[in-house]
């Protein structure tokens, strides 16, 4: 199975360390962030993995990653020129995948305590459709929020950020894909502030009843925040998978 991760991106949100540098590559303890997730894919059992940056960082990217080599993966770059959403990030890697191949998303500042190996083989036994991981959280109006099927393991929709929560779990930046999410994404419209929205393309996977999930246990942030960048670091402080 092969991985993409997102890693493009303005990170708006850690101005200003973000004028001088991706996001991603920003440090975590003593790696920078997108190492964290490139050593979670490898423990999980993956080993080719597509990097989605801009043309600025691609560089940057190269320096620190270079092929995959020492990292015990190989790593495909392709460049998103423009930001136009997480989905349109993600067709960009559409030209790595064979029809019929399955395959992991993570978004680069979402970091994970648990091992990834359980879920990446539990979605290569799922006969049909695709999965997200989800988390409980404090506030999951923050977040995009799924209502869940009683009884049936399934998500009937995802709210994005709603007053009214219906559920306590939010969901988190890692998805896993058939590939045919490629079709899902061709026929998805922009929303309201011209993105691909990728909550838009769990959606119709969650309309058809093909929409999976399983729950993290262990500690899990989106490190987009200085809050949340400084957590990361303290609880990843010298460590990798």
């Amino acid at each position: 199975m092969k991985a993409v991760i997102l890693a493009g991106g303005t990170g708006t949100r850690l101005k200003p360390l973000t004028f001088w540098t991706n996001k991603h590559l920003l440090p975590v303890g003593h790696y920078p962030m997108i190492c964290y997730g490139v050593a979670k894919l490898r423990e999980a059992g993956i080993r080719d993995i597509v990097i989605v940056t801009t043309r600025l960082a691609l560089g940057a990217f190269a320096e620190v990653l270079g092929s995959g080599r020492d990292w015990g993966v190989s790593i495909v770059y392709r460049v998103q020129e423009e930001a136009g959403g997480i989905a349109q990030a993600l067709e960009l890697a559409r030209p790595v995948m064979a029809e019929g191949e399955k395959f992991v998303v993570l978004l680069g500042d979402n970091l994970f305590e648990q091992s990834l190996r359980p879920f990446v083989e539990d979605f290569e036994r799922q006969t049909s459709g695709a999965m997200v991981l989800l988390k409980e959280v404090d506030d999951p109006r923050r977040y995009g929020v799924p209502k869940l099927e009683e009884g049936s393991g399934r998500i009937a929709f995802i709210e994005e950020k709603p007053e009214n929560p219906l559920s306590p779990y939010c969901v988190t930046g890692m998805y896993f894909y058939p590939s045919d999410v490629f079709e899902i994404i061709d026929k998805v419209h922009p929303s309201d502030r011209g993105e691909l929205e990728i909550t838009d393309v769990n959606n119709v996977y969650a309309r058809e009843g093909r929409l999976g999930y399983q729950v993290l246990d262990g500690w899990w942030t989106d490190a987009g925040t200085f809050d949340s960048l400084e957590e990361a670091g303290r609880r990843l402080k010298g460590t990798l998978p």
